[in-house]
C-alpha cells in the first residue's frame, strides 16, 4: 500500500501537466500496474495529495481544576471523608452555608462547579488523596424461658421501613483486651426509617444503667419510640426492661440468637459512629465517662444533621449476581422532615437547631474531644500515672521512690561488676587455688 502511494505521487505531477492524449496513456498504464478503478485513479491523480499526518488536538482544558480540588478536599475533611455519593448530597445543601459562615473560602465559579460535580468525578478527584492518607465473640445469655417466650423474634424483612419510631438498640463494650471488672459501655440506638442515631455512655450493662441510658435517649429523640429491638443480651431482655416498656407503651422484639444481621442497622452504626470514633481501648473511670458523654453530645448532632446516608431501594437477583439500587443519599434530619410523621412543633425545633449549627465547627469540636479522650486514657492507663509507669522489666521512668536511698549505689556497684572485662574474671578464678594453698601452708 505504501509503495503504491509512492508510485502515484511520482505520476501525479506528470499527469497534471500532460495533455488529454498523454493523460489517457498514463491512466491506462497506472491502471494496469495498480489494478485500481479508472475513476479512482482520476481522483487520485487530478488532485493534490492529502496531508500525511492528521492534526493533533491539544489536551482538553480540565473543568475541575486545582482550585476546585483544593476546596473539595477541605469539604471532604469537614464531612468526615464520605464516599462520592454521600459527599455530593452534602455539597448541594451545605456549600453556600459554609461560605456564608466563612468556614470555606472559594469563588462563585468554584461553588457552582461543586454543586454540579458528579459522584464518580468526586471519587476520581479524591483518589490520590485517599491513597496518600491511607484512610466475635458469641455469648449464650441465661434468660428466663417465660420472659424469653413473651418477646417475639423479628427479622429484617418484617420491619416497616417507612414508619418512624422503630429503634434498634445494642451495647458497645469499652473493655480493651479484658472483660474482667467493671467498664464503660455505649448504649447505641438507631431509627430504622430515618437512620437517626443516639449514643449514651453508661457504667456497666446492668438493668438500671440500661434503663437510665434509655431514658436519656428518649428525652433527646425528636420522635416517640414505638418499638425497641435489642439482641438477646440479658442487659436488655429482663423483667425490669419488660415492665419499663409496658409502662411507656413501647413494643419490644428481639433478634434470633447468633444472627447479627437481624440487628444490621445498629451493628453498622456501632462501627461507623462508635468504634471509628473512640477505638477499642479500655475505659473504666468517671473521667472517661464524662468526656465520652460530651463527645457523643456533639457527635450525634454532626451525624444526624450533616452526614448523608445511602438507603437500599431494591435488590434484584439476575442469575448468580445481586444488583442493588439505592435511594438518593440524605441526612437523617432530611429524611425525618420528609417523612411528615412528627409534629409541626418538632419540625420547627429541628429547623431552628439546624440553622444554628456549623458543620466545620462541630467537626473541630469532635476532634478536640477525641484528642482529649485519648490523652486522658494514655495518662491514666490501668490507673497508673504516666510518670510512674514501667516501660520494661525493672525499669521505672520518673523519680526514684523515697526510702530507697541505697538503690542507686547498689545499681552502680552492679553495673561496675557487669562492666569488668572477661580477662579480669579469668584471672580471679585462676588465683583462687593459689590462695587456698597459701592458707594451708600457713
Amino acid at each position: 500500500m505504501h509503495s503504491r502511494e509512492q508510485y502515484l505521487e511520482r505520476v501525479r505531477e506528470e499527469y497534471r501537466n500532460a495533455d488529454k492524449k498523454t493523460k489517457t496513456r498514463l491512466l491506462n498504464e497506472v491502471r494496469r500496474r495498480t489494478r485500481l478503478n479508472r475513476k479512482v485513479l482520476i481522483g487520485k491523480l487530478a488532485h493534490p495529495a492529502e496531508p500525511k499526518g492528521k492534526k493533533k488536538r491539544g489536551p482538553r482544558r480540565p473543568v475541575y481544576d486545582s482550585a476546585v480540588k483544593t476546596v473539595l478536599i477541605e469539604l471532604w475533611e469537614i464531612f468526615d471523608y464520605p464516599c462520592g455519593q454521600r459527599l455530593r448530597a452534602a455539597l448541594r445543601s451545605e456549600v453556600e452555608r459554609l461560605r456564608e459562615s466563612k468556614e470555606v473560602k472559594c469563588s462563585d465559579e468554584v461553588a457552582e462547579k461543586l454543586g454540579e460535580v458528579s459522584a464518580k468525578t468526586i471519587d476520581r478527584l479524591l483518589a490520590r488523596e485517599k491513597g496518600v492518607r491511607g484512610l466475635r465473640q458469641n455469648r449464650n445469655p441465661s434468660v428466663h424461658p417465660l420472659l424469653y417466650q413473651k418477646i417475639p423474634v423479628k427479622v429484617a424483612a418484617e420491619w416497616d421501613m417507612a414508619e418512624v419510631g422503630n429503634v434498634q438498640v445494642d451495647y458497645v463494650a469499652h473493655c480493651g483486651g479484658s472483660t474482667g471488672g467493671e467498664y464503660l459501655h455505649t448504649l447505641s440506638a438507631v431509627d430504622i426509617a430515618t437512620g437517626w442515631w443516639e449514643g449514651e455512655a453508661i457504667t456497666g450493662r446492668s438493668q438500671q444503667a440500661t434503663k437510665d441510658g434509655l431514658d436519656s435517649i428518649r428525652e433527646r429523640l425528636p420522635f416517640r419510640i414505638l418499638e425497641i429491638h435489642p439482641d438477646n443480651d440479658t442487659g436488655m431482655i429482663n423483667d425490669l426492661m419488660w415492665r419499663y416498656c409496658r409502662k411507656a407503651r413501647i413494643k419490644m422484639s428481639r433478634s434470633r440468637p447468633y444472627k447479627k444481621n437481624d440487628n444490621a442497622w445498629v451493628e453498622q452504626r456501632n462501627w461507623t459512629h462508635v468504634r471509628k470514633m473512640v477505638g477499642y481501648q479500655r475505659m473504666d473511670t468517671t473521667g472517661a465517662l464524662l468526656i465520652l458523654r460530651e463527645l457523643y453530645a456533639s457527635l450525634t448532632v454532626y451525624k444526624n444533621f450533616f452526614q448523608p446516608a445511602m438507603k437500599l431501594k431494591e435488590k434484584v437477583r439476575v442469575g448468580g449476581k445481586i444488583h442493588r439500587k439505592y435511594e438518593e443519599p440524605q441526612t437523617p434530619y432530611q429524611r425525618l422532615l420528609a417523612s411528615e410523621q412528627i409534629s409541626k412543633a418538632a419540625c420547627k425545633r429541628l429547623l431552628k437547631q439546624y440553622e444554628s449549627l456549623n458543620a466545620a465547627a462541630l467537626r473541630r469540636q469532635i476532634e478536640q474531644l477525641r484528642t482529649r479522650l485519648f490523652q486522658y486514657l494514655e495518662d491514666n492507663q490501668n490507673g497508673v500515672p504516666a510518670g510512674a509507669r514501667r516501660h520494661g522489666p525493672a525499669i521505672r521512668i520518673g523519680r526514684s521512690v523515697q526510702g530507697n536511698a541505697k538503690a542507686p549505689e547498689e545499681n552502680r556497684k552492679e553495673a561496675g561488676r557487669k562492666s569488668r572485662p572477661a580477662s579480669s574474671l579469668l584471672k580471679s578464678k585462676a588465683s583462687a587455688p593459689q590462695r587456698l594453698h597459701q592458707r594451708k601452708e600457713s
